[in-house]
């Protein structure tokens, strides 16, 4: 048997950071997925996904946490998983994706926590400007 999620999304709201009793950091966010195809009223459908980024990985949860914000792009592969509590005698289960990796796909000058707004010194950005009145050597 294989458990392997790869989706691609926007973030619905800011990375949710927490520390165990442990003192290992946690987090946890929602994508936003586009289905590929439009339901039965012509409109797109989208998906709404859990990620859990687990605490053996504390590190990559604590560049979530700085990295990620509403409406970035972000790339998450991971393990379907499936977990159940009892709340006032009902049986809730939560469907999330454990997060193996987490691929920041928005430009850095798109950052949270870009340097230019702290006064520091610029971001690199994101691709290179080209200068079309130069000769083509083709």
């Amino acid at each position: 048997m294989y458990n392997k999620v790869v989706v691609v999304g926007r973030l619905t709201k800011s990375p949710e950071l927490r520390y165990t009793t442990n003192g290992n950091a946690t987090c946890s966010f929602t994508l936003a997925c586009d289905r590929q195809m439009k339901g039965a009223d012509g409109n797109k459908e989208v998906d709404f996904l859990n990620i859990a980024v687990p605490p053996f990985r504390a590190k990559l949860a604590e560049l979530c946490s700085e990295y990620l914000d509403k409406g970035k792009l972000a790339l998450v592969d991971g393990a379907m998983q499936t977990r159940s509590y009892d709340k006032e005698g009902q049986k809730v289960y939560i469907t999330e994706i454990c997060a193996e990796n987490v691929r920041f796909l928005s430009p850095r000058s798109e950052q949270r926590n870009d340097n230019n707004a702290t006064g520091g010194t610029p971001a690199i950005p994101f691709g290179r400007e080209v200068q079309l009145d130069d000769d083509i050597p083709f």
